[in-house]
């Protein structure tokens, strides 16, 4: 904990849809052992990660059948929208299921055009380094700076016509009905 700067999140490291995620604002050991067992509920691997200045934003790939060129879509974001004068939300289970209007998806992201061309070509060398088929999303970190990095690489995105994945492919052109087709011709046709 010494070497590592607030705020801190701590997360099961085996679960998804933020489940078991807390994000710790300052250097507090109870509220720290509460995060770590309430992260411990869902696996018993914990993470603990340093919070970075930086915006989430989301990257749609698809290379539905062997052998195929993966492609990226237009990189998106979620905006939070309910926040209270100061606080620092983060995208928690319930902003993402419970409360329809905790925010919004922006696609394309609100981005220079070269740092969302950075994003897309990250999101595709991090899903070719993976040997990733069919599906992913690719979400990175972009700074202040415009510097991207990967913060993990997503295999079973949401999928539901209101989820990110669907929402970038539409954007970039491919609509719902398209994508699922593409992805059901992948699995039969290969």
């Amino acid at each position: 904990e010494a070497k590592l700067e607030y705020p801190l999140f701590v997360k099961p490291s085996r679960a998804g849809s933020s489940f078991g995620v807390t994000k710790v604002e300052s250097r507090d050991a109870k509220a720290l052992a509460d995060a770590v067992f309430e992260a411990s509920k869902h696996d018993w691997r914990v993470l603990i990660e340093q919070g970075i200045d930086a915006r989430e934003i989301e990257c749609a790939v698809l290379a539905a059948r062997d052998g195929e060129e993966p492609k990226a879509s237009w990189p998106g974001e979620v905006v939070l929208d309910k926040r209270e004068a100061g606080e620092d939300q983060f995208y928690d289970f319930d902003s993402k299921y419970m409360d329809s209007a905790a925010s919004h998806v922006e696609v394309p992201a609100n981005l220079p055009e070269e740092t969302l061309q950075r994003v897309r070509n990250t999101a595709l060398a991090a899903f070719k380094a993976a040997d990733g088929r069919g599906l992913s999303r690719v979400d990175s970190f972009v700074t202040p700076e415009g510097h991207v990095m990967i913060n993990e690489i997503n295999t079973m995105p949401g999928f539901t016509p209101i989820s990110m994945y669907p929402k970038a492919w539409e954007a970039t052109g491919i609509s719902y009905g398209d994508l699922i087709t593409k992805l059901i011709e992948g699995v039969i046709l290969d």
